[in-house]
């Protein structure tokens, strides 16, 4: 086995002259017939996210309010509140792999 620099370059072809073999071949077209192997189902927040919620929208006046918190020291964690919310995502979650 020789390492180093090769020379002979021309032994492997360039990447836009490969011929397509059967792992190139395009997916087929919607309407061409063949039926979708999979179903998929969005979670609510996924829902609510994808109809233009205008609960979702970013504030910018809150996010100064909140860094000007942190930074003078008088920002507090409400941990009830965060159990909570990991409390009930987790049995939304738990709930739609039940109904599986």
């Amino acid at each position: 086995m020789k390492i180093g620099h090769l020379e002979n370059n021309a032994a492997t072809p360039a990447v836009n002259e490969r011929k397509p073999g059967p792992a190139a071949t395009p997916a087929p077209a919607a309407g061409s017939g063949v039926e979708p192997s999979a179903q998929v189902a969005l979670s609510p927040t996924v829902s609510q996210l994808a109809a233009g919620s205008q609960e979702g929208v970013f504030d910018a006046d809150k996010v100064q309010r909140i860094s000007e918190a942190i930074r003078d020291g008088k920002f507090s964690v409400n941990a009830d509140a965060i159990a909570d919310k990991l409390i009930a995502n987790a049995q939304e979650l738990l709930g739609a792999v039940g109904k599986r």
